[in-house]
């Protein structure tokens, strides 16, 4: 597979994120509809996080998100545990646009590079190289995206 596929496709996945984050009403952002654990701010800002954690650390590479990112949107954190006010849709989107912006200047030319050890992230999850990890972190952006639009639909059919 080319590295330009992979990189294309960062680029999109982050695009489509971030564009529809900006279109998206703030205003139900934090309501859980029936069926989910979680609220639409908290997927949004899940997304940075799980590259940090997926492409940047498995590289070696220090993780640059803000703290309060970890607290509010780590696995298995809730918006029901948040004691102070979540980060906002536009901080969301700064923080996706400049760690696309790092993710592209730090890893275009490092795609084929096998990491120090395998990451193992599941029993039949081990990704070898950087490139492997890029793309990964793409699907799990998407299935995040996946996740808000069922949620924004649960929302508009007031089942919450």
């Amino acid at each position: 597979m080319s590295k330009d596929i992979i990189l294309h496709q960062l680029h999109i996945a982050r695009g489509i994120t971030t564009n529809y984050l900006k279109s998206f009403p703030e205003d139900i952002a934090d309501i859980v509809p029936t069926g989910f654990n979680n609220n639409i701010r908290w997927n949004f800002g899940h997304i940075p996080v799980v590259a940090e954690k997926l492409v940047f650390a498995p590289a070696g590479e220090n993780i640059q998100l803000p703290k309060e990112f970890f607290a509010f949107f780590n696995a298995g954190t809730h918006p029901k545990d948040w004691e102070e006010p979540a980060p906002s849709f536009l901080e969301i989107v700064a923080i996706l646009e400049e760690q696309k912006s790092r993710l592209l200047n730090t890893f275009s030319n490092r795609l084929d590079e096998k990491l120090s050890e395998p990451f193992q992230l599941r029993k039949n999850m081990t990704f070898q190289t950087i490139g492997e990890l890029l793309l990964f972190s793409c699907y799990h952006e998407a299935m995040h995206i996946g996740t808000i639009k069922s949620m924004k639909k649960a929302i508009d059919a007031k089942k919450f």
